[in-house]
């Protein structure tokens, strides 16, 4: 798999960015990704060194529209600690 395939998306919301005060980076992954794989891609993608790497699933929630049922996709969420010496990672340019 690609770094690019890997790391889909950052998470941006209002917890996430307090944690990047810590150094601490939340990205949406593959669903297949393994803790090593989001720690290779996200050092390859953005330059930095990484200390940790904590991963989450999340269950599609269960969707009704009309007569229609189903569920949404599953999704996985890795928080990314860099380390104390690493550069930020500069989501927002401005």
């Amino acid at each position: 798999m690609d770094a690019r395939d890997i790391i889909k998306r950052p998470v941006i919301t209002e917890h996430s960015s307090e944690l990047m005060a810590e150094k601490k980076y939340t990205f949406e992954v593959d669903v297949r990704a393994n803790k090593t794989q989001v720690k290779d891609a996200v050092q390859e993608i953005f330059g930095v060194q990484v200390d940790k790497v904590n991963i989450m699933n999340y269950k599609g929630k269960f969707k009704r529209m009309g007569k229609h049922a189903g569920y949404t996709n599953k999704r996985r969420k890795a928080i990314v600690k860099l380390t104390a010496d690493s550069k930020e990672i500069e989501l927002f340019e401005a």
